[in-house]
C-alpha cells in the first residue's frame, strides 16, 4: 500500500494540487481515529477519514478549497445529524493545501505510527487449505460498487470477480446459492439494513457481515426487531465487520482480519487449527 507521503510526492511532482484532510479530533464512535488522512486532488484522492457522507462531504469542501485557493479550513461534524451515520461520535477534520512541507511532516507521521506498531503481537498461523484463499484475494482486492454519482470504480477486476451493476441489489442477493457469503459495505446505513436483512432471513448464509460500529449494530438489531423479524437471526450477523483486533481501524487491518473471517466460514474440515502455538493447534 503506498503511503501518502509518496502519494503526495508524485502528485506535487507532476504539478497537481492536493489537500490534505486529517481527523484533528474524534470523540466517541468514529470509523477513524485521531490522525488518520487522505488526500484530496481534482480528480483522485487517496486514503480515508472513514467514509460516507463524512468523507464526501470533506471531498466536496476541499475540492471547493481547490478550486477558490483557500489555504485552511475546518470541519466540526457530529456524525448523526450532520451525515447521517449512526455512529453517534463526534469528528473535526482539518483541511490544509499541501505542498513539500506537508510531504515531510507525512513522513515524520508515518515513521512514528510505523515505531508505534513495532511492538504489536505478530498474528502468526498455519495457512488453511481450503481451496477459497484464491477468491479470497481477489475478493479483498475488489472495488465496492457506487451508485452516488462520481464515484470513481477501477476499470480493470482481480481474476475471479465478477462485477455485476445493478440500480436493486437485492436481486443479485436472491438468486445467490446456498451457503453463500454476504460482506455488506455500501455508502448507505439504509442500504446496509436492506441488504443484511435478507441475507439474513435466508438462513442459508456461510456468513453475513456488516461494516459498522457496536452503534450501528445496535440500531440494527432494533430495526430488525421492529420489522418483526425472528431475532435468533441476529445470532449469524458479524458486525462490526474485521472486529478481532479491537481498535485498529486501519482499512487495510479491517480488510486483512475480514478475509480471516472469511477464511473461517468457509473452512473445510480438513483446514488446520489458526490457534497460536501452544493453545490446541497440534
Amino acid at each position: 500500500m503506498t503511503s501518502l507521503s509518496t502519494t503526495l510526492s508524485d502528485w506535487l511532482s507532476q504539478g497537481a494540487s492536493a489537500i490534505l484532510v486529517t481527523v484533528a479530533e474524534a470523540r466517541g464512535s468514529t470509523p477513524r481515529e485521531e490522525g488518520a488522512g487522505m488526500l484530496v486532488g481534482r480528480e483522485a484522492c487517496a486514503g480515508t477519514v472513514g467514509g460516507g457522507r463524512l468523507e464526501w462531504t470533506a471531498i466536496a469542501t476541499a475540492r471547493r478549497m481547490l478550486e477558490d485557493g483557500t489555504h485552511l479550513e475546518t470541519l466540526d461534524l457530529p456524525l448523526g445529524p450532520a451525515t447521517g451515520q449512526c455512529c453517534g461520535g463526534h469528528v473535526v477534520l482539518r483541511l490544509e493545501r499541501a505542498d513539500d512541507g506537508t510531504v515531510a511532516a507525512l513522513q515524520e507521521r508515518e515513521n512514528r505510527a510505523r515505531e508505534a506498531r513495532a511492538d504489536a503481537a505478530a498474528v502468526r498461523g498455519r495457512p488453511c487449505r481450503t481451496g477459497h484463499g484464491d477468491s479470497l484475494r481477489a475478493a479483498a482486492a475488489a472495488p465496492a460498487v457506487d451508485r452516488r454519482p462520481g464515484a470513481g470504480v477501477p476499470r480493470d477486476d482481480p481474476a475471479g470477480v465478477e462485477r455485476i451493476l445493478t440500480d436493486s441489489p437485492l436481486d443479485p442477493l436472491a438468486g445467490a446459492p446456498a451457503g453463500a457469503g454476504y460482506l455488506v459495505l455500501t455508502h448507505s446505513h439504509a442500504l446496509d439494513f436492506e441488504i443484511a436483512e435478507a441475507a439474513l432471513r435466508r438462513g442459508d448464509a456461510a456468513y453475513v457481515g456488516m461494516i459498522g460500529s457496536a452503534t450501528k449494530r445496535a440500531k440494527f438489531e432494533r430495526w430488525f426487531k421492529a420489522r418483526g423479524r425472528d431475532v435468533s437471526a441476529l445470532e449469524r450477523l458479524t458486525c462490526p465487520i474485521g472486529a478481532a483486533l479491537t481498535g485498529d481501524k486501519r482499512p487495510e487491518v479491517i480488510a486483512a482480519l475480514v478475509a480471516a473471517e472469511l477464511l473461517v466460514a468457509f473452512a473445510v474440515p480438513s483446514c488446520v487449527s489458526l490457534s497460536p502455538p501452544g493453545r490446541g493447534s497440534g
